[in-house]
């Protein structure tokens, strides 16, 4: 019985498969040799009665630097004049760090500054409901 087992690999919409192997194989896929943004790995195999089968993997490649924006959203209306902070930062190794531009600024949030403000008020409470100048005697 003749074996006609066949995975073929595409990547995106090219006609040309850029690897067809015999199940079961492991690949690695090189990303640098692959533009940033959206892509589809396309996979068909081939049964050995010739049945076709197709998967479909959506996946996106960032090789270049993460551009981070603070101050404006997607699809954000604006109007007058707003502040933008924009960072670029990537992942290569090197022997030194760089502290300047390695994180991007962001503002404290919100939920830290009302949990900070209950502390304090609750503190205050503390200290006017059970303040008794009895209860503090020096042993001097």
């Amino acid at each position: 019985m003749e074996d006609n087992r066949i995975i073929k690999v595409f990547l995106d919409d090219e006609p040309k498969p850029f690897a067809s192997f015999a199940p079961p194989v492991k690949i690695v896929l090189d990303t640098t040799k692959i533009p940033d943004g959206k892509h589809i790995l396309k996979i068909v195999a081939k049964s050995s009665n010739n049945i076709e089968g197709v998967r479909e993997i959506p996946f996106i490649v960032r090789n270049g630097p993460e551009i981070a924006v603070v101050g404006l959203k997607e699809n954000e209306t604006v109007d007058s004049q707003i502040p933008i902070t924009i960072n670029a930062y990537g992942s290569e190794t090197s022997d030194f760090f760089v502290i300047r531009g390695s994180e991007t600024p962001k503002a404290i949030p919100a939920w830290v500054w009302a949990l900070f403000i209950a502390f304090v008020a609750f503190g205050l409470f503390y200290l006017i409901m059970y303040w008794n100048p009895d209860l503090y005697k020096s042993f001097f």
